[in-house]
């Protein structure tokens, strides 16, 4: 985590509804759905390629079949990146070749082969990645049948986990000491994210506009019953479940509200960040400066980072005025809320900040906290560009 402080079934969605979703969206839902029977290949090659090598290592056809199998594993963290470059936009170098003696033979190819430090981490991303390409491909479906709603969000989520994989598993060697660290980490934190993001829906879900149905449901019911008999106290009974319907509606708004708003996907981060702001419980005013828009990952986590920090203001800052600063710095976005309340906010408490600068870290994000007791609070958030 990088923080500093100074102190019923559900039905298939319309074709409306999926033709609603971005081409960027779409490719990130391709590439969720290919990790299994992909993860499942290259798992099958790289566990056949070590065990052979292994157990016919005292032979002297041993190391040269382990050889020739990383020299293939080569080629799978090529596919991959390939894969990664089409459909998530992850632009990496290809690693260089590992370097052999000039006029060498065939036993020197063989043992840079042995060292070669590439081959060896594609050997570890085919094994990882089973488990992660079984679990993205059944989220994803699930999403696809019965959490449309979420499905976008949830996309990103998992496709920037895979961006963190392929960066940290099958970019140049020169990368491998940072990026080895932050994908354990980052990895956990996403599907942990993702995970409490699904309980939080299937909660709203059933403890509110489920529960208001259900009682609606009811009261229709018994209206019925009453309409022959008493007309006038059905009438007043309709009327108060036309009340309830609309109380439902607003619910599933705020929920969709929740997931991914419509307004960020069709207006960007200037409209939807004046929408939060507008619903805040202290004036905001807000400022955005992009020259254009950044990849659309990267506009969700800035919004539900400057919806949360506002969440906070309205609760627990105490304020009578705060802003919302957003522009681009190089190759970051730059997001900044600051209130003019009582200070204090302190991340290593065990506050909403950690786990957001958690889910920042684990996309190269940073979260920087200034809030000395007294106030003022100034929270800085980093995040990469990737337009």
């Amino acid at each position: 985590m990088t923080t500093r402080s100074d102190h019923p079934a559900p039905a298939l969605p319309s074709r409306a509804g999926r033709a609603g979703l971005g081409t960027a969206t779409w490719k990130e839902i391709a590439h969720l759905l290919s990790n299994f029977p992909v993860s499942l290949v290259a798992f099958v090659y790289v566990t056949m390629t070590v065990a052979v090598g292994a157990a016919l290592s005292v032979t002297v056809v041993g190391l040269p079949l382990l050889a020739a199998g990383l020299a293939g594993a080569r080629l799978v963290g090529r596919a991959e990146r390939a894969r990664a470059r089409g459909l998530l936009g992850v632009r990496i170098e290809e690693p260089s070749r590992p370097p052999r003696r000039p006029g060498g033979g065939v036993a020197d190819a063989a043992w840079a082969a042995l060292q070669d430090a590439v081959a060896w981490r594609t050997v570890l991303y085919g094994f990882v990645r089973l488990p992660w390409g079984v679990l993205t491909c059944a989220v994803t479906l699930v999403a696809l049948v019965a959490l449309w709603p979420a499905l976008p969000y949830l996309a990103r989520v998992m496709a920037n986990a895979d961006r963190a994989m392929v960066r940290g598993l099958l970019g140049p060697s020169d990368e491998l000491e940072r990026r080895v660290a932050e994908l354990e980490s980052g990895r956990g934190v996403v599907v942990d994210a993702a995970a409490a993001d699904l309980r939080r829906i299937e909660r709203d879900l059933h403890d509110g506009a489920q529960a208001r149905l259900v009682a609606l449901a009811m009261d229709l019911g018994l209206a019925k019953e009453k309409a022959a008999e008493d007309p006038a106290a059905a009438a007043r009974m309709v009327e108060e479940a036309h009340g309830e319907v609309k109380l439902a509606l607003q619910e599933l708004r705020d929920l969709a509200r929740g997931i991914h708003p419509a307004i960020l996907t069709d207006r960007g981060l200037d409209a939807a960040l004046s929408a939060i702001a507008s619903r805040c419980a202290v004036p905001v005013a807000v400022a955005v400066d992009l020259p254009e828009r950044p990849a659309a990952a990267v506009e969700g986590i800035a919004y539900f980072t400057v919806s949360e920090l506002l969440q906070n203001v309205s609760k627990h800052a105490g304020a009578r005025h705060a802003t919302v600063d957003v522009r681009r710095t190089g190759d970051r976005l730059l997001l900044q809320v600051a209130d003019d309340g009582h200070g204090g906010a302190d991340p290593s408490r065990g506050t909403g900040l950690a786990g957001l600068a958690e889910r920042l870290d684990a996309v190269d994000g940073v979260l920087v906290v200034h809030s000395p007791r007294g106030g003022p609070t100034t929270v800085t958030a980093e995040l990469p560009w990737r337009g």
